[in-house]
């Protein structure tokens, strides 16, 4: 069964917040998006809004569904994560790091690509142009290499 997770993509002035993950987290090391796994009887809204204010303080006053990601290891037919994708401009509170990692605003045209996850390249320009899109990634076992990919924008 896979786990669901979520995404946000916080912008503002040309800038978007990553967040570089701590040791002994999920992706330690990797700048990423906040955001986190759904607890059972949430929406993927109400996960977005809660992982964004535990990591990062921040309280969305509105996000916008923009994608979904779908991840699976060579061999598995089921995704192991997917991942519904927002986009927040309309937020209110300082930001804060947490104990799941260091947080900073990167301009749009520098985000730190050789830093992140090998898939965030293909889909973040889906992001940047504001357009919903749905990706399927194929990675080895526990995520250590991108396989394959097919992405499509989607209306």
């Amino acid at each position: 069964m896979p786990i669901y997770g979520t995404l946000c993509f916080v912008t503002k002035n040309g800038k978007v917040l990553l967040q570089k993950k701590s040791k002994g987290r999920f992706g330690e090391g990797k700048w990423n998006l906040p955001g986190g796994k759904v607890n059972l009887g949430e929406t993927f809204e109400e996960a977005a809004k809660r992982e964004l204010e535990e990591e990062t303080g921040i309280k969305a006053n509105e996000l916008k569904e923009i994608g979904i990601l779908n991840f699976y290891w060579v061999g598995i037919k089921e995704p192991i994560w997917i991942v519904h994708v927002f986009s927040i401009e309309n937020f209110y509170g300082k930001e804060k790091s947490s104990e799941e990692g260091e947080l900073k605003w990167f301009d749009l045209s520098k985000i730190p690509y050789d830093k992140m996850w090998e898939d965030d390249k293909f889909w973040y320009p889906y992001l940047l142009n504001k357009k919903y899109f749905v990706g399927n990634f194929y990675f080895t076992k526990n995520f250590e290499k991108l396989l394959n990919y097919e992405i499509k924008e989607k209306n």
